[in-house]
């Protein structure tokens, strides 16, 4: 491994370690962790080690541990700053999709709005072209009774022009 990766691949191994101790820190185990060892350093009183240094080695301790605690705090801080700056984009995307989502919205009401009016228009037509079919039906009512008015004159003359045509044959044929 090259030397930038070992030092990446050990940062990034620090790196989990320490938010898994972060994680641990807070957690029911570490109370009772360190509830055990601050009554364990001070039994030792009672098992004849000198009080004053087990309060001044429990001290330091608790010195370095906060110390490190505040570090510990800080990463933790620091990584909900980083995600909450993350969310913070997302809900900025979030909002600008929700903002074009709109303009969409937007433009199919006015196309709906749009395709009302068309349809009502066809609808005015439709109205218009049944009423236009109503009259031409009416129309062609009139007309069929016309036509059977005209068939029925039609054979009334053709019925007298053929008594005609008989009668004029007669006379011709007595004039012979």
């Amino acid at each position: 491994m090259p030397n930038s990766q070992h030092r990446k691949f050990k940062f990034s191994r620090l790196t989990d370690f320490s938010h898994t101790l972060i994680d641990w820190i807070g957690s029911i185990s570490s109370l009772i962790v360190h509830t055990a060892l601050f009554s364990f350093s001070f039994s030792l009183i009672f098992f004849g080690v000198n009080a004053d240094k087990v309060l001044l080695v429990l001290t330091t301790i608790v010195s370095l541990e906060a110390i490190y605690m505040a570090i510990f705090i800080q990463m933790a801080i620091n990584k909900n700053s980083q995600s909450l700056a993350e969310v913070e984009e997302d809900i900025e995307e979030i909002q600008e999709d929700v903002e074009e989502i709109q303009k969409d919205v937007d433009e199919i009401e006015k196309d709906v709005d749009e395709i009302q009016k068309d349809v009502d228009e066809i609808q005015e037509d439709v109205e218009e072209i049944q009423k236009d079919v109503d009259e031409i039906e009416k129309d062609e009512n009139i007309n069929d009774t016309l036509e059977l008015q005209n068939s029925e004159v039609l054979l009334k003359i053709e019925s007298q022009l053929k008594i005609l045509m008989i009668e004029i044959n007669k006379i011709k044929n007595l004039k012979k």
